[in-house]
């Protein structure tokens, strides 16, 4: 469905990110990796993905949070592709503390690399998809883009925001072949939330299965992680032609979390 189309995933050498890629180079998509690693993983994750699916793939190591070095980001995949037709804004970290006590280093980085760097590569990729009148847009948002938890000021507010980025998007695109849409997921199994599974073990005493059933608890009536192939899967469907009319939608994948 992908096939000549270029995709570039921004944190995406593990976890969510690696999950989209793949199913985008399942699809005959070229990618365009970006994310932090050890050199030689990331030499082995290219080969093995391109010689899998039988696409092209290259790595850029911007980091998110600092302007300059996504257009050189995007100046790149011009260089090897020609550019970007699937933007997937997935690069993300997070930190945890009541509002009074927040680093202010902390809530700074948090809205640089959650919400400004998906401003920066909207604006950079917008041209060459309504210059050719395809491209998809899709932001990962979290369930925390729709509500909120207590200590997670910064996360949900970059999520919120990143979910209203989402919508001016698809509005401004809204009679162009350009789509603009959010995934919200739910707990999913990455190394942010496996941190806060070894924290709360830590803190309560607990094994890491009985802290993953205890998180999963508080939020998640599945009682299941989210997975990064389902994830990809929805990521692939809203490439489709089926879903050209799915636009500014903030589409929640996260076991009824916000159903409740």
């Amino acid at each position: 469905m992908l096939s000549g189309k270029t995709a570039l995933v921004t944190g995406s050498t593990s976890g969510i990110g690696l999950g989209i890629a793949r199913a985008l180079a399942a699809q005959g998509a070229n990618i365009v990796f970006n994310g932090f690693g050890n050199a030689d993983d990331i030499a082995t994750l290219l080969s093995s993905t391109a010689q899998e699916f039988g696409v092209q793939t290259v790595h850029h190591n911007a980091d998110m949070s600092k302007p300059a070095e996504i257009e050189a980001l995007f100046a790149f995949a011009a260089e090897k592709f020609g550019g970007v037709d699937v933007l997937v804004n997935n690069a993300g970290i997070q930190y945890v503390a009541n509002v009074e006590d927040f680093p202010v280093e902390r809530w700074d980085a948090i809205i640089a690399i959650n919400l400004t760097s998906a401003f920066h590569t909207t604006r950079l990729a917008l041209p060459r998809m309504r210059q050719q009148n395809w491209g998809r847009i899709i932001n990962l948002a979290s369930a925390h883009g729709l509500v909120g938890s207590a200590g997670k000021s910064a996360y949900v507010a970059a999520k919120h925001g990143l979910v209203g980025l989402t919508k001016v998007t698809a509005l401004e695109t809204a009679q162009t072949g350009v789509t603009a849409n959010a995934i919200c997921p739910g707990f999913v199994l990455t190394p942010l939330v496996q941190k806060q599974v070894d924290d709360r073990a830590a803190r309560d005493g607990l094994t890491n299965e009985e802290a993953k059933r205890a998180l999963l608890a508080d939020k998640q009536p599945s009682g299941d992680f989210v997975t990064p192939e389902q994830l990809g899967g929805l990521a692939v469907f809203l490439c489709s032609d089926v879903a050209s009319q799915v636009r500014g939608a903030a589409w929640n994948v996260d076991g009824g979390w916000v159903a409740q």
